[in-house]
């Protein structure tokens, strides 16, 4: 079944995210007054879900909102880049879900999510990364009440959202001890130097090389390391000991 979502959730290019996720004016009179807004839904379709997505990529948001967009058990889906628009929209829909990107540019995902339980305390978060762990007792310290990865199956992923919405903690098992990643030397130049800031061509001015090569080797990094951009790839650098 293709996703139908409603046409007030379409995302304006001029608006940004909190107008990508604003309701059609009857909905939004009637939204914060819903009975037991927070609580678990009931199975019986009238208390369906209201699930808000934090994350800073586009791609991310549309395909949770496809996704979720098609559960019956989903009465609207929210989407925010920053805390401050989180914040805004929690404070303004009261959604029962949040799935909470681990790393939100500058902002950390464990801080938004204690601001948004500050702002909403029955709300669930859902601790969510494509690069990246957070251990139980670290998410859980937060406030958190699961973290799943972004590459989970998109039926374990909403299983996941209605596990938490029922108030079942789910953290993902602890993966098997991977194999070191292991960087060239030019990559740890290259690594560096993005950590320092350095952009491609000043890379290249400084260790003699061509721009197109230096864009071969953040790439090389970037897959070696699992990450989609330099901020990432200079966090789990720092976690994985690559970083002095």
């Amino acid at each position: 079944m293709s996703a139908r979502l409603d046409p007030s959730l379409r995302p304006a290019a001029s608006d940004g995210a909190a107008a990508a996720a604003r309701p059609a004016a009857s909905d939004a009179a009637a939204a914060p007054s819903r009975p037991g807004a927070g609580a678990p839904p009931s199975g019986d379709g009238e208390d369906r879900l209201r699930v808000l997505v934090v994350d800073d990529h586009d791609v991310v948001h549309w395909g949770f909102r496809l996704m979720l967009g098609e559960l019956e058990w989903v009465e609207r889906c929210l989407s925010a880049r920053t805390g401050d628009e989180a914040l805004d929209l929690t404070r303004r829909y009261e959604p029962d879900v949040a799935l909470v990107d681990l790393f939100l540019g500058a902002e950390s995902g464990p801080d938004v999510c204690e601001r948004l339980l500050a702002q909403r305390p029955e709300l669930r978060v859902l601790l969510i990364s494509g690069a990246g762990r957070i251990s139980a007792s670290t998410a859980a310290a937060c406030g958190a009440s699961g973290f799943v990865p972004k590459d989970w199956p998109a039926a374990d992923v909403a299983r996941a959202v209605r596990m938490v919405a029922l108030g079942i903690p789910l953290f993902e098992e602890a993966p098997p001890a991977s194999v070191p990643v292991q960087l060239t030397g030019r990559e740890q130049e290259v690594l560096a130097r993005v950590a320092g800031g350095a952009t491609n061509r000043e890379i290249a001015a400084d260790l003699h090389l061509s721009p197109h090569t230096v864009k071969e080797h953040t790439s090389a990094l970037y897959r070696k390391l699992d990450v989609r951009n330099r901020a990432e790839a200079v966090q789990r650098a720092q976690r994985l000991g690559l970083l002095a």
